[in-house]
């Protein structure tokens, strides 16, 4: 065997690695900017200079690069944050990572995409079902799963109105005070009991 063969072999595994880094952080961006539907695959490629071919040959299709964006970001988040710590950090990702270059990007991309392309909907709904899952074991109630989806639809709210509609005061507002407000409200929702048909908490 030729001895640069190595080195040359080791060469292009490096420039593989690298371009295929290039276009998931491309991706994860004009997802999070366009929602599914609108970032093409030819401005994915353009951004991550590169060429379809080479998205397609590594991720199969558009469904399979936005599969690999949530598990790199939002997916591996859940995973690898316990559930008391999990709203707090995807509350506080939101509100300083919303631009581009930055690692976790995943939520944006779940606001701007739910709902509008069919090829997406698995794999958006697996994200949502993983924090509905980790969140809903804070609290003892057995409408966990509501409490937990309460939760959600207000972080996502303030994804939404932060980030999209760049609504004043919020958009403007410091990350830590925000946190602040929100996490003190949050915590009734962990504690509050259940309450039962008649509108009165269960109990003796």
């Amino acid at each position: 065997m030729d001895e640069a063969t190595g080195p040359r072999t080791a060469d292009r595994r490096r420039d593989a690695a690298a371009t295929r880094l290039r276009i998931l952080h491309a991706a994860r961006d004009l997802f999070a900017e366009r929602g599914y539907e609108r970032a093409t695959v030819r401005d994915i490629a353009e951004r991550a200079g590169s060429n379809q071919a080479l998205l397609f040959r590594y991720f199969g299709s558009k469904q399979g690069l936005l599969t690999e964006v949530l598990a790199r970001g939002g997916l591996e988040q859940v995973r690898a944050t316990p559930p008391e710590e999990l709203f707090e950090t995807a509350l506080r990702s939101m509100l300083t990572n919303s631009s581009a270059g930055t690692a976790d990007r995943s939520l944006e991309v779940y606001l701007r995409s739910v709902g509008r392309g069919e090829d997406a909907a698995g794999t958006l709904r697996e994200l949502g079902e993983e924090y509905q899952r980790a969140l809903a074991s804070l609290s003892d109630a057995p409408d966990g799963p509501l409490r937990a989806d309460l939760s959600m639809a207000w972080l996502l709210g303030i994804g939404l109105m932060r980030t999209v509609v760049a609504r004043e005061p919020l958009a403007g507002a410091d990350p830590d005070e925000v946190c602040r407000l929100v996490l003190a409200t949050l915590a009734h929702l962990w504690a509050a009991p259940a309450e039962g048909p008649g509108g009165a908490a269960d109990g003796p």
